[in-house]
């Protein structure tokens, strides 16, 4: 019941501004810890070992307090943490953001979906802006919905807080620069881990809501994706939607040559297609939500 419940309570409420321009945003406290860390064990000749043992000390420390937090004789604190690190409502938000801009200038979508992506977006025609929309709802619908929701459901609150802090971690520090390679090992390996199972978790609802009878192709193009979890659910809505995605973008001025996912589908993308994949976020999320409601049935 707690996870039906905060469910309902994130997709109806979201992220509300009134309360987070008051107190830090969990993620954001996170955030903080992982930032004094970095700058306060990233020395030294042993930066790897470090690395593991920050993450280990995070990792247990979450898992202390999710446990600790399950021991109150209320379950009201459990649903209002699982509510705020869910974030279906506002991944649908930011991502209906960047179509409804689209519609107005490219100039405004390029300024929404640089909310939302890290790549440079100052030369993107519209096409590539709704193909980073996207690429976006589906990769975010994996690690910020499904994932939570599956690790809350396996583990309770600690498995949930042990899965944000990792994958705040990977966010911050698990890059592969001369700062963090090392550094960053421990956070990346062990987010790619736990994505493992909701990753394709999610390209499996994704394929099933969208009715595409041959999973073959998305079991073709995404292991050769360059992340191992995010092409999953990258390649279930491009066949989805029966749209190309992926593709050439460039990072920091440095353009990479990656290949489309499903390149024969369609590749002059616009604003009906952000709304066809904000479709299929709430469709997939219906689904979860359906599942929750059996699980807390049996």
């Amino acid at each position: 019941m707690t996870l039906i419940i905060a469910m309902l309570l994130d997709a109806a409420l979201g992220e509300p501004r009134w309360l987070w321009t008051r107190f830090p945003h969990p993620a954001v406290l996170m955030g903080r810890v992982i930032g004094w860390c970095d700058g306060r064990f990233n020395t030294g000749n042993q930066k790897q070992v470090m690395g593991v043992l920050v993450l280990v000390g995070l990792c247990f420390a979450a898992g202390v307090i999710g446990w600790v937090i399950q021991l109150l004789p209320t379950n009201i604190l459990d649903i209002a943490i699982l509510a705020i690190l869910l974030a279906q409502k506002s991944l649908v938000e930011h991502v209906q953001a960047v179509g409804n801009a689209l519609r107005l200038s490219l100039g405004d979508a390029r300024k929404s979906v640089a909310m939302i992506v890290g790549r440079d977006t100052r030369s993107m025609d519209g096409p590539a802006v709704a193909r980073s929309a996207i690429e976006s709802a589906a990769e975010n619908l994996s690690d910020g919905v499904i994932a939570p929701v599956f690790w809350f459901a396996v583990a309770g609150l600690p498995g949930l807080l042990i899965y944000k802090i990792t994958n705040t971690a990977d966010s911050m520090i698990g890059y592969r620069t001369p700062k963090h390679a090392q550094f960053g090992w421990a956070a990346a390996r062990f987010d790619d881990l736990i994505n493992l199972i909701p990753a394709r978790l999610t390209a499996l609802m994704i394929w099933a809501i969208t009715t595409r009878p041959n999973p073959r192709p998305i079991l073709r193009e995404a292991p050769l994706h360059r992340s191992p979890n995010a092409g999953w659910p990258e390649a279930a809505m491009a066949y989805g939607l029966g749209i190309a995605l992926s593709g050439p973008r460039s990072y920091d001025g440095v353009l990479r040559d990656y290949p489309f996912v499903n390149g024969d589908g369609e590749h002059d993308l616009g604003a009906e297609h952000i709304d066809n994949a904000v479709n299929v976020l709430w469709k997939t999320w219906g689904l979860a939500f359906f599942a929750a409601v059996i699980l807390a049935v049996v």
